[in-house]
């Protein structure tokens, strides 16, 4: 449920986004987010001080992959929206998460994939596949973008791994807060060059400060919050299927708040989709019946 919860808060962030001043890189809306927001993880987790020292000489060499892991995702994916879309940008990018994490957990010995993970996993992607592809099945088909469709898969990569390593010290024993803490904190410092290379103008704007609050304050800090705590009790190849929710969550705010439309072929998708996570959700013991 707190993965599920934190999926719902990042939906949020496509149109959150799509409410910045215009003109503003698509890159600097997403890194300041991060900034604030994993900085503000950093100094309010307890313990993320000093879980470096804690940490074996290995598990540091993965705080530092993961950090940098953290820091390539608003780099990569907010580009992507601005070059695809939201919806074809989310759906790429989370789509092809759970495979990276699927492959990973199986390269690095974490885990192998199930066959119950495997079908979920399959629906999953199925259905936000028909999510974006509706408008072209409809007849209004867009031009595609290759450089945002390969940026969009550098993030769903990105996020697979930050979501591994993040994973996998939280197993090792660490608190969720203080991992999350020291990957976001220290992906917040390696962002904000990127923030401050560019005009800052816009961050004192009612409209700039009210979208770089809600980044930080409820997709990073909160989300990420969640998300630690989810994967304490949930493999990462399992978290980044359920996060798949997060496309739905997109599209369904760009119809009640964008006034965008959907046409018949994305709403089932959405059906696709929900029916793949509750495979992945659903105990297998509730979907039998008592004799």
């Amino acid at each position: 449920m707190p993965i599920l919860i934190a999926a719902v808060l990042w939906g949020t962030t496509g149109t959150a986004g799509s409410l910045a001043p215009s003109g503003v890189p698509a890159a600097a809306i997403g890194c300041a987010g991060l900034a604030l927001g994993g900085i503000l993880m950093f100094l309010t987790s307890r313990g993320a001080r000093s879980l470096p020292a804690a940490c074996t000489g290995r598990e540091r060499w993965l705080l530092v992959l993961g950090a940098l892991a953290v820091a390539a995702y608003p780099v990569t994916f907010y580009p992507a929206v601005s070059r695809t879309g939201v919806a074809v940008a989310t759906v790429i990018a989370l789509g092809c998460a759970p495979v990276f994490a699927g492959l990973l957990s199986w390269m690095t010995g974490q885990a192998r994939p199930t066959a119950r993970w495997t079908a979920a996993t399959a629906a999953a992607v199925v259905g936000c596949v028909l999510l974006v592809l509706g408008p072209e099945l409809s007849g209004h088909a867009t031009p595609m973008d290759l450089t945002g469709v390969g940026l969009a898969v550098c993030a769903g990569l990105s996020y697979a791994a930050y979501s591994l390593i993040g994973g996998r010290l939280i197993r090792r024993g660490h608190s969720s807060g203080s991992v999350m803490g020291v990957l976001f904190g220290a992906g917040g410092l390696l962002v904000l060059p990127i923030v401050l290379s560019t005009s800052t103008h816009w961050l004192v704007t009612t409209r700039g400060a009210a979208v770089t609050l809600h980044l930080a304050l409820f997709t990073v800090f909160l989300a990420y919050r969640l998300f630690g705590h989810g994967l304490r009790h949930t493999p990462a190849s399992v978290a980044t299927t359920l996060t798949l929710s997060e496309p739905a969550v997109a599209a369904v705010l760009g119809v009640t708040v964008l006034g965008e439309r959907l046409p018949a072929a994305s709403w089932c998708g959405l059906a696709v989709l929900a029916l793949g996570l509750a495979v992945l959700t659903v105990p297998l013991g509730a979907r039998r019946r008592k004799p």
